[in-house]
């Protein structure tokens, strides 16, 4: 059959979007999802991403990583499918929707969507790194050689290491360039290899270095090899509330593809 899709970015973090308000999607068929997101045989994408109805929200959305496995919360994904929510005709500036961690709100400003993340109840400290959850499971540590890093190398010996193990979690390498600017590098689980920006991990990361004292801002800036994202919160008996990723997320194409 021909498939519809649509492309969007999010500081890089690319995704496929099908409009499955119809069902048209076969939502079981991991092979085609990975299929799709292939850069040499398919779109190419970070993850496929649906819109389905919702009875009582604006809409429900369905995430999958490059993998074609459905998986945990994606940031920039929620700030992709406001934008193409808003394309549809769907919502107008405001939304309100349901993903795998439950319900969000979103705010669009123009190329600008800011998504309500989760409350993030426990901040591990460890001593050379941080663990937290922000939809996804992240650890977050810092590197002063950022740029030199080798990312694939290091990230997949943390991802599968202890006391992660085959569940993993995303890894985040931070820089910090002053007081609430923060260089980040991520290797995401499911693509199984370094994405130009992560949504939930520059979360993690803000709310990290708030949390070990590295910053005394509730708005912290976060420069991914994407480009630029914000993430502002408040912290209340030591939980993080009204968490907010701010950035641009952009319509890039629209084709049809034969799957």
């Amino acid at each position: 059959m021909k498939l519809t899709f649509y492309k969007y970015q999010g500081t890089g973090n690319d995704f496929v979007m099908i409009d499955n308000r119809q069902q048209i999607f076969d939502k079981n068929n991991t092979k085609l999802v990975a299929e799709l997101c292939d850069r040499r045989f398919g779109i190419g994408a970070d993850g496929l991403i649906l819109l389905e109805n919702h009875p009582k929200l604006d809409f429900k959305m369905v995430y999958y990583n490059a993998d074609g496995n459905e998986s945990s919360m994606c940031g920039n994904g929620g700030r992709c499918i406001t934008a193409f929510a808003k394309q549809l005709g769907i919502i107008k500036n405001k939304a309100s929707f349901e993903a795998i961690d439950g319900l969000h709100h979103a705010i669009v400003e123009n190329d600008i969507i800011k998504l309500q993340m989760q409350d993030v109840v426990s901040v591990e400290n460890h001593q050379d790194h941080v663990f937290l959850n922000t939809g996804s499971p992240h650890h977050v540590q810092l590197e002063s050689n950022l740029k030199e890093l080798a990312i694939k190398e290091v990230g997949p010996k943390i991802r599968y290491g202890q006391p992660y193990n085959e569940a993993g979690a995303n890894v985040n390498f931070v820089n910090k360039l002053s007081e609430n600017i923060f260089q980040v590098r991520t290797y995401e689980r499911g693509v199984e290899d370094e994405t130009l920006s992560c949504g939930t991990g520059v979360t993690a990361v803000a709310i990290a270095m708030f949390e070990i004292g590295e910053t005394k801002s509730n708005l912290v800036t976060l420069q991914t090899e994407g480009g630029k994202l914000q993430v502002t919160f408040e912290k209340q008996n030591d939980i993080f509330r009204n968490i907010w990723l701010i950035g641009p997320a952009i319509h890039v194409y629209k084709g049809t593809i034969t799957c």
